[in-house]
């Protein structure tokens, strides 16, 4: 078995990042991302540390340690503890840190475990997945995955319309060689491994873009090119963007190579979708992005809670109903989360969360979230601004001035300007916009979902036929 190799070292492994116009020749220190890095080798440490590793580790058949993502569920335990472990990193980074690997490892997992059932119809795919899974457990490599298409046109549904996206140009008895790009690539700087699929169902003409690769970041050929960082070096200041900008980026390939072991759909509409919508990876990663959200939503309502709280403001009707429909965001995601996990049944021996309790979460959660920060904006009102430009201010001449001015009703000026800057970065800053954005649409178009969820409701004729059976 392969030595696993040190993050911080893999990081030094000629990967093409670029951004501001240059390329990044030493990321582990690039100001844009060296706070991201250092949050992410914390959060492994964590697996090494003997008072944490039993929450985020499980002992593997062949007698090692792995990180529970890897972990193949078999009963509620299996859940639960699965659970625990993607919450305990989420609660680290106040949720906003989406692309932790667990989302991707999810989807390996759900495959590999899966893997059965589509070796008879496609063979080789059991051995490929199987080698990948067991390569990215065992040598605890981060990855991310990438499934949508350039925005070059959308209202183009010619070829000229679909230039530009990834496909494989040439191949030969090693391998194959890729051409064009993917988005949105979140957290590709920072990880090991990429996993590039169709977002959508492939059409037969469109059999060229009907492809599953597994890509590393270091592959030659391959640009990633990085949005703007929202990464202030000012800890105290931004405490959340100086840490947890997890970056989003765009994959651009110019004939890069991949060994035919990495490819695991070769231009297969029906395949590529079939795994796409595979039960098990889809529940399985389905239930990560679902106990993220609840981690992201309890830290809504302690800064929602504690604004109020620092400014007097529990004293009004008003702001208590507001700090409820928090609370009830919050409490509405995690019944949902435990019901799926209670009402968990077995698919091909993997013990799967139920998908309508799921599905309901993250819709709601497209909505919840956005509401969720208004309210905040609401609580906070004009005391959002109400704060010195740094926290190094209380160290100046005009201290004394501040230290009286803006104290909360128990706490400190400072530590009030503190929380409120803490909210500001989560509702105002880059940062703060871009995770709106993200939770708005990281599950698709939610007019699609909503309506994918109507369509898929399995109880519509029953409750008809109840209705119905009342009027007679």
């Amino acid at each position: 078995m392969s030595q696993a190799i040190p993050y911080i070292q893999r990081l030094h492994d000629d990967r093409n990042v670029w951004i501001n116009g240059k390329k990044v020749n030493n990321i582990e220190h690039h100001p844009a991302f060296k706070g991201t890095i250092r949050t992410i080798q914390s959060l492994l440490n964590l697996q090494k540390n003997e008072e944490t590793k039993s929450l985020l580790m499980y002992r593997t058949e062949e007698g090692t340690d792995a990180h529970l993502s890897f972990l193949i569920p078999r009963t509620h335990e299996d859940l639960q503890k699965k659970r625990i472990a993607y919450q305990y990193w989420a609660d680290q980074t106040f949720g906003v840190m989406s692309r932790l690997s667990e989302y991707s490892r999810s989807l390996i997992t759900g495959w590999y475990a899966n893997r059965a059932e589509h070796e008879s119809s496609h063979p080789g795919f059991s051995e490929k997945i199987a080698h990948y899974y067991q390569q990215s457990r065992d040598l605890d490599l981060l990855s991310t995955a990438a499934g949508h298409d350039p925005q070059r046109n959308r209202s183009n549904i010619t070829k000229k319309g679909k230039e530009g996206l990834l496909r494989i140009t040439r191949r030969n008895r090693e391998g194959v060689f890729l051409s064009g790009a993917k988005m949105i690539a979140t957290a590709a700087p920072y990880v090991d491994e990429l996993l590039l699929f169709s977002f959508h169902k492939r059409s037969e003409s469109e059999r060229e873009f009907a492809n599953v690769f597994v890509v590393p970041v270091h592959a030659k050929g391959l640009h990633i090119v990085c949005r703007e960082s929202f990464a202030y070096d000012h800890p105290v200041d931004y405490p959340l963007s100086s840490r947890f900008d997890e970056m989003d980026a765009v994959l651009i390939f110019d004939e890069v190579f991949l060994p035919w072991e990495r490819v695991l759909v070769y231009e297969d509409p029906e395949f590529s979708w079939k795994l796409r919508i595979d039960r098990a990876a889809s529940l399985l990663s389905q239930h990560q992005t679902v106990v993220r959200l609840v981690s992201k939503l309890e830290s809504v309502v302690a800064i929602g809670n504690e604004l109020a709280e620092t400014a007097g403001a529990t004293a009004f009707l008003h702001v208590k109903e507001k700090l409820a429909e928090l609370i009830i965001q919050l409490e509405t995601i995690k019944a949902l989360l435990i019901a799926s996990e209670h009402h968990a049944q077995l698919y091909n021996g993997v013990l799967l969360p139920a998908p309508n309790f799921l599905t309901t979460a993250r819709n709601l959660g497209t909505r919840f979230y956005p509401r969720a920060l208004e309210i905040l904006q609401q609580i906070g009102a004009g005391g959002l601004l109400q704060v010195p430009s740094s926290i190094e201010e209380f160290d100046s001449p005009i201290r004394s001035f501040l230290h009286e001015y803006y104290k909360g009703t128990y706490s400190s000026a400072k530590e009030r300007t503190k929380l409120i800057k803490l909210a500001w970065d989560l509702i105002g800053s880059p940062l703060g916009a871009r995770h709106e954005l993200y939770e708005r649409f990281y599950s698709g178009d939610p007019v699609r979902t909503y309506a994918a969820q109507y369509h898929s409701y399995q109880h519509k004729q029953r409750l008809i036929d109840f209705a119905y059976e009342v009027l007679k």
